[in-house]
């Protein structure tokens, strides 16, 4: 495994084994979310963007993975603040959700505000058995700004999301399961290994697969049923021209399901 950023950066960076890139905050003793940070941060998913490893995890540390964004930043008297705030959450949300690989948090301690609208924008969510989830931006008397109105409700329902976002409380890891907010629940030492487990599995799939399926589902879910099936259309025409296609159809041709070995091409 190798670091491609220094240990003191806010973000660091590593390849790891089986082609899949750790992303990990660093940022004691709670991970917030500073405008330096969500910098970093931006500036590592946009590279990991252009040129995609197999599969992606975004990691907090052993303790928590983010307690939110940095309070201290919000200057009630500046108008520009909110605007600020809100852009520099939307380009990183925004870019981890389009990458077209998978991408999971590996969630321990506290994925609070800020830090559960990160793991929201990821595709899957490994938690803890001891995690605390929440948006508690009512209980200072704001609202969840880095994509919680929106990516919350249409992962868990608008009712459920609501009742979240308008007491401020927090999920415990076995609800987080029952209501669909987390994938996988983990004893708390076991994050990181579950998570990396589950991106070198996606890693060695069908990536160019992966990635035109990731945009039919995200995509669609904004499109009428219609379009979103013309969307599917599209997407399952556009795969038959990968190398992947072919590779994944011949061995199971000669050789059954589930041999193929894909080039990600």
């Amino acid at each position: 495994m190798t670091v491609h950023e220094e240990e003191s950066s806010p973000v660091l960076l590593m390849r790891a084994e089986g082609n899949v890139a750790l992303v990990t905050l660093n940022r004691p003793k709670a991970n917030a979310l500073s405008s330096s940070l969500l910098e970093h941060l931006a500036n590592i998913v946009a590279e990991l963007s252009e040129d995609p490893p197999g599969a992606i995890v975004l990691y907090g540390g052993t303790r928590l993975f983010s307690a939110g964004a940095d309070i201290t930043e919000m200057e009630l008297d500046d108008p520009e603040a909110p605007t600020r705030i809100v852009g520099n959450f939307r380009v990183v949300g925004n870019t981890l959700a389009t990458i077209g690989r998978m991408v999971i948090a590996a969630i321990t301690g506290y994925a609070l505000g800020g830090g559960l609208e990160l793991a929201l924008a990821c595709d899957m969510r490994v938690a803890g058995e001891s995690v605390k989830m929440g948006l508690p931006e009512i209980g200072l008397g704001i609202l969840p700004g880095g994509g919680g109105t929106q990516r919350l409700p249409r992962l868990i329902g608008a009712s459920r999301a609501k009742e979240m976002i308008m007491s401020g409380r927090h999920v415990g890891a076995r609800e987080a399961l029952e209501i669909g907010l987390v994938n996988k629940i983990v004893p708390d030492g076991e994050v990181l290994d579950a998570a990396m487990s589950m991106a070198r599995e996606f890693a060695r799939g069908a990536l160019a697969a992966q990635a035109l399926a990731k945009q039919a589902v995200d995509q669609g879910m904004a499109l009428t049923l219609d379009e979103g099936l013309e969307l599917e259309r599209e997407a399952f025409e556009a795969v038959f021209a990968t190398e992947d296609a072919r590779t994944g159809v011949m061995s199971f041709l000669a050789h059954g399901a589930g041999k193929a070995e894909f080039s990600g091409h």
